[in-house]
């Protein structure tokens, strides 16, 4: 999945040489189902047709129920949903939250396992007892909707994206996060990316690191150090950079400063003090869009919203949520 759904041309250019590598290339089957960044009706286009290369695109929920046969095995390729699809498509209004929704698609999925074949679970969720990092708000993950793993047990092996940290469900033998393959956060900075193989026949895993042509990273220091060549010149300054200055005074121009040797800084936080520059993350972390909107509402207007404006932005947001499916 992309990060957005509408990603840069430049993004687009990078993925599209990926696949033309793998899939053209060297022959490899892809497969590939959307997440909640994505534009499902875009990212679905040419479906049909990348089929003939082995290249598999589910971006709806009733595309999960024609598994994919590679080699032995049954992936069962279930793109991020909301719990209104899955609703819709069983023709279920008790279902109103992802751990309601993902109990009619196992069973439907289980009534399509092949004995004599493993069969694999590829989707993008919120798995029970994950951790997510400040780069994985509520707005993201689902707030705490989460799917119950012992849901996920008729299943060989499940390969779960969203999640940005490939540590993020632990001591779990059969399930496992990908991570994202880039930092996309300075909450990220200490984490390692990479992808894992995974050995079709017996499960077992490797996870590989990726380098990336730039890290990001983060440094705490004052601006006195920061400027120093003594400590600069030890530092990765072809980064991207999160500094926490740990300055108290306020320095004039000091984003324009410290760019002129640290040229991919992406965020400057005070330590003591009014931050400089705050990430969006940190501002609307834990909050859920109804939260968001109530917040930003208080602010404008020093009024709570009333119950018929909390009904209507809620009705507004699942309209909103169908249209970007």
């Amino acid at each position: 999945s992309t990060d957005r759904a509408l990603p840069s041309e430049a993004a687009v250019s990078v993925l599209d040489n990926m696949l033309i590598k793998l899939n053209r290339d060297h022959g490899y089957p892809l497969l590939v189902i959307s997440g909640n960044h994505d534009s499902a009706v875009r990212l679905r286009t040419g479906r049909a047709w990348y089929a003939a290369t082995k290249m598999f695109v589910n971006t709806q929920v009733a595309e999960a129920f024609a598994p994919i046969e590679l080699d032995g095995v049954q992936f069962f390729l279930l793109p991020y949903f909301e719990p209104f699809a899955v609703r819709d498509y069983f023709q279920d209004k008790t279902i109103t939250n992802v751990a309601q929704a993902i109990r009619p698609i196992v069973v439907k999925m289980k009534t399509l396992f092949k004995p004599n074949m493993r069969h694999i679970l590829v989707s993008h969720f919120f798995a029970a007892g994950s951790d997510h990092s400040a780069s994985e708000t509520k707005v993201n993950v689902g707030g705490l909707d989460a799917v119950p793993l012992d849901d996920l047990a008729a299943f060989d092996y499940v390969a779960l994206g969203h999640l940005h940290n490939h540590h993020a469900l632990h001591g779990e033998p059969k399930i496992q996060y990908s991570g994202a393959l880039l930092k996309y956060a300075v909450s990220e900075a200490h984490q390692e990316k990479g992808v894992y193989i995974v050995d079709a026949e017996t499960m077992d895993r490797e996870f590989v690191p990726l380098k990336p042509k730039h890290d990001l990273i983060e440094l705490k220091a004052s601006y006195a150090d920061l400027t120093a060549p003594a400590y600069y010149q030890q530092q990765d300054r072809d980064a991207y950079i999160g500094i926490d200055l740990t300055d108290t005074q306020v320095i004039p121009n000091v984003m324009a400063q410290l760019r002129q040797i640290y040229p991919r800084i992406i965020s400057l936080r005070r330590e003591n003090g009014v931050n400089a520059v705050k990430p969006l993350q940190e501002r609307q972390r834990d909050l859920d869009p109804m939260s968001l909107l109530q917040t930003f509402f208080k602010d404008m207007t020093q009024d709570d919203l009333s119950a018929a404006q909390i009904k209507w932005a809620k009705a507004g947001l699942t309209t909103a949520k169908k249209e970007q499916a």
